[in-house]
């Protein structure tokens, strides 16, 4: 008497729809099954995200994929061999940096990537004093290397190009011309200079 959706229902049943129980699986006591990946299969898959998403081919080794310098635009544009291993430490030294200088002043980082969103404030209105030394020293190293980078030929762009690479991290511009590459080398390079390298 329970109509036609009851027969179809109780036929279902009966004959065993759906997917089978999987057997001889270790399960969390709510029934649910435990994750069994192993190490090696969730580093295969990450290599094989960052090979799509940032475009290395198959001709590229797994370590060079695997390595950490393979997670941002300095480190793949030094993977590719177009700068040199100090051009990156001095690029790495200057957003690093520039981060300090936005963490101790309050000002929100300027990469949405570099931030959580909903926790972008400023400091309260009393700071102590060894706060505010904190902030006037990242201040003044920011402007130093800004002014660093500015002293160069063709200066402001070659401030530009470097932030774009190190701080904002875009990453098409690993495919950057070869007069804005230049541009980036001769920054890195008189950074490393002012860095005593």
């Amino acid at each position: 008497m329970g109509g036609k959706a009851t027969k179809v229902k109780t036929g279902r049943v009966n004959k065993g729809a759906g997917r089978p129980r999987k057997e001889n699986v270790e399960r969390f006591p709510c029934g649910k099954i435990k994750p069994f990946e192993t190490e090696k299969e969730n580093i295969s898959v990450a290599i094989s995200a960052r090979r799509r998403i940032h475009g290395f081919d198959r001709t590229v080794a797994d370590e060079t994929v695997k390595s950490p310098f393979a997670g941002y635009t300095l480190g793949r544009i030094f993977l590719a061999g177009l700068i040199t291993a100090e051009q990156r430490q001095a690029g790495d030294d200057y957003a690093e940096a520039i981060a300090r200088y936005h963490k101790t002043t309050g000002i929100p980082a300027p990469s949405p990537r570099a931030q959580s969103l909903f926790a972008v404030k400023g400091h309260e209105g009393e700071v102590t004093d060894t706060h505010a030394d904190r902030a006037r020293k990242a201040s003044n190293r920011m402007m130093a290397l800004q002014g660093i980078l500015l002293r160069c030929p063709d200066g402001p762009q070659v401030r530009s190009t470097v932030y774009n690479v190190t701080v904002m991290d875009y990453d098409h511009l690993r495919q950057m011309p070869p007069q804005q590459l230049l541009w980036l080398r001769r920054g890195l390079t008189a950074l490393r200079g002012a860095r005593g390298g």
